[in-house]
């Protein structure tokens, strides 16, 4: 039976009724869920899952043994007609995410101790301990607060302040969680040592009420507390000889053999504000807790006095939070980035310019009219966006400088731009619901909806986007596709094959965003351009085609395209949201922090040998469906030795 779904597209704009097979959102969840990825972990249901391993379970001969129970454990019913004939003496489960607590283990343990085992019970783990170390750092920090954006300016330098709101905003309540390994340690000065926060003892009754927990320390380094760094470590066994951790390089007992994870990193916490410290003067880290998230506090009192302070979870009330991501902060905050954007106005702005602006939460209307636009008018959709954007306007004496139009850009009418014809249309361009890169052509449906509102000759900013692409080996992210075959003795090819024919369903077809600096990789082929998009013309009617091959210069094994926009800004100015840098002999990649870029996995992946007859190539057919927005891609490895 097929079901129709709705759903937003992020590049047209426009709400589409798609018909899907009824269990879409199963191939969905089960290829997207990384299952691979955690039995890859050699550390440590819903219902096709469930499924799974009761056929698993028989394959392995365990059926006499084995009774799998497809409900919430909250549902399970203990006695001579229940689920379970009585309750259990040994709990073993695995409830925990990023920030251990997040997926409900509280509750959930609590729950299970009441109801569902004896009270003397061994827990498998045993026992979780959250450990966390306060650092200053100005690159995590930029992904918390905004900085003052400084403007170069013919009248001499222009600095766009931060609305007060914005700078005692306490930040999003959410942790933030990274591959901690891949922050640089000059990125960030440690304040103080590993802390061992609290720990929960799992093979007892368990609470999840709200609570804190305090922790002296005289700090290592004077500087200014910002981020609380954080991760936990399981103990599976009462004696503790059997663990796993979580915890980065620098903390780890055994760098050298870490254990790459994805659905488990680090965390990074965010203090309210930033706050002085003098080495050797002792303070007091305080983690707070309810049954779901973690947050943290600096305390100069000592931990008898401060118990009860800052309970309550911090909450974003200055709107920036709940528009910006951790990342768009970063990219907002590179002035580097702004300073490229400064130069690419100066080039096109002429006197009497009347600057149209369209992005989210952009400070480009104030670059423009820093930079000499007679008037400036900024569209901002969403309520949030509007308000914030008031903020930061007013904030900088410029709320009658700026006009605000909160309406959807195709709704757009000659009296909101007070009957004035536009010169200049200007983007990032930068939308909250973009997720792959080319969801940003959103700015083209704009250019295209708003075309009557330009006069002739009218200058847009970016003139021209142009889609990339590379072939890759990864060092690690490859195990999130990867089978697993056989895990500590079991055989789970069933679930392989599950998960299989859930990405055969659409997603193996289908390109994923992906912060790759989090995730090194070497590239196997140069980059390659694959199509370009003229915004200086509007959308056109036909399809966008291009095909190709990329030779793979470098041994390795092909796991995937990486694919990403470059804005042509001006002439003469590229900005990038994939490669930054040319790539070096060796293959080395160095992303954009800022942006997600696309990653297609291959089905397969060669023989690292490049075969001595003759190099390996990867043909691709890239193809742009205006009436949709859709980009759809295939790749295809060929040996080209015979």
């Amino acid at each position: 039976m097929k079901v129709f779904c709705g759903r937003a597209n992020p590049t047209t704009g426009s709400v589409e009724w798609l018909e899907e097979d009824e269990h879409y959102d199963y191939h969905q969840e089960i290829a997207r869920s990384s299952y691979a990825d955690m039995l890859h972990d050699k550390d440590r249901v819903f219902k096709p899952m469930a499924d799974a391993a009761v056929k698993i379970v028989e394959k392995n001969g365990f059926s006499d043994k084995i009774k799998v129970i497809n409900k919430h454990s909250t549902e399970v019913t203990v006695g001579p007609d229940g689920d379970m004939p009585c309750r259990a003496n040994i709990l073993v489960t695995e409830l925990f995410d990023t920030e251990l607590i997040g997926e409900g283990a509280l509750p959930s343990y609590e729950h299970a101790h009441r109801h569902l085992v004896q009270e003397n019970c061994e827990a498998v783990p045993h026992r979780a301990t959250v450990y966390a170390q306060l650092v200053e750092s100005r690159r995590m920090w930029s992904w918390n607060k905004l900085f003052p954006v400084r403007v170069q300016t013919s009248l001499g330098e222009q600095v766009i302040v931060p609305p007060l709101e914005v700078e005692r905003c306490p930040g999003a309540p959410s942790v933030y969680d990274i591959q901690l390994n891949q922050v640089s340690p000059a990125d960030f000065t440690v304040l103080s040592d590993v802390l061992p926060m609290f720990s929960v003892d799992f093979s007892k009754q368990v609470s999840s009420s709200a609570a804190c927990h305090s922790r002296q320390f005289e700090p290592l380094a004077s500087g200014r507390a910002q981020v609380v760094l954080s991760w936990w470590d399981i103990e599976m066994d009462p004696e503790g000889k059997i663990k796993c951790t979580m915890a980065p390089f620098w903390a780890h007992s055994d760098p050298d053999g870490l254990q790459w994870r994805d659905h488990w990193m680090q965390c990074v916490y965010f203090l309210p504000q930033e706050e002085p410290v003098l080495q050797g003067s002792a303070l007091c880290l305080v983690a707070h807790h309810d049954n779901y998230c973690i947050w943290y506090s600096l305390q100069r009192t000592s931990p008898e006095k401060n118990v009860r302070v800052h309970q309550m979870r911090p909450v974003c009330d200055c709107q920036a939070h709940l528009l910006w991501t951790r990342p768009r902060f970063g990219e907002i905050n590179d002035q580097n980035r702004t300073d490229q954007y400064a130069q690419a106005l100066r080039t096109v702005l002429k006197p009497g310019s009347v600057c149209l602006c369209v992005s989210d939460g952009s400070l480009l209307p104030v670059l423009a009219h820093h930079l000499g636009a007679e008037q400036v008018f900024t569209i901002e959709s969403s309520a949030a966006s509007h308000k914030l954007m008031k903020k930061i306007f007013k904030a900088n004496q410029l709320e009658d400088k700026i006009n605000i139009v909160e309406k959807r850009p195709e709704l757009l009418t000659n009296a909101d731009l007070e009957g004035k014809m536009v010169s200049h249309l200007l983007g990032e361009p930068f939308f909250t619901t973009s997720l792959l890169p080319w969801h940003n052509l959103y700015f083209w449906y704009v250019r295209t909806a708003v075309d009557q509102h330009l006069e002739p000759g009218a200058v847009v900013m970016p003139q021209a986007a142009s889609l990339h692409a590379v072939v890759v080996e990864f060092r690690d992210l490859w195990r999130i596709r990867s089978p697993c075959g056989d895990c500590e003795g079991f055989d789970v090819h069933i679930m392989d094959d599950m998960i299989q024919r859930a990405l055969d369903f659409r997603e193996s077809k289908e390109a994923e965003p992906q912060p790759l600096w989090e995730y090194p990789c070497r590239s196997l082929s140069e980059p390659q351009h694959m199509l370009t998009f003229d915004f200086r013309q509007p959308v056109p009617q036909q399809p966008m085609r291009a095909e190709g091959a990329m030779e793979l210069r470098r041994p390795g094994r092909s796991h995937g395209a990486v694919l990403w926009m470059e804005y042509q800004l001006a002439p003469g100015s590229t900005l990038s949201t994939g490669l930054l840098e040319p790539v070096g002999d060796k293959g080395h990649c160095h992303w954009n922090p800022h942006c997600k870029q696309a990653v297609y996995f291959f089905s397969t992946t060669p023989d690292p040998r490049v075969p001595p007859g003759g190099p390996r190539t990867v043909s691709y057919a890239v193809e742009f469906h205006p009436h949709t927005g859709d980009i759809t891609m295939e790749f295809r490895l060929t040996d080209t030795s015979d």
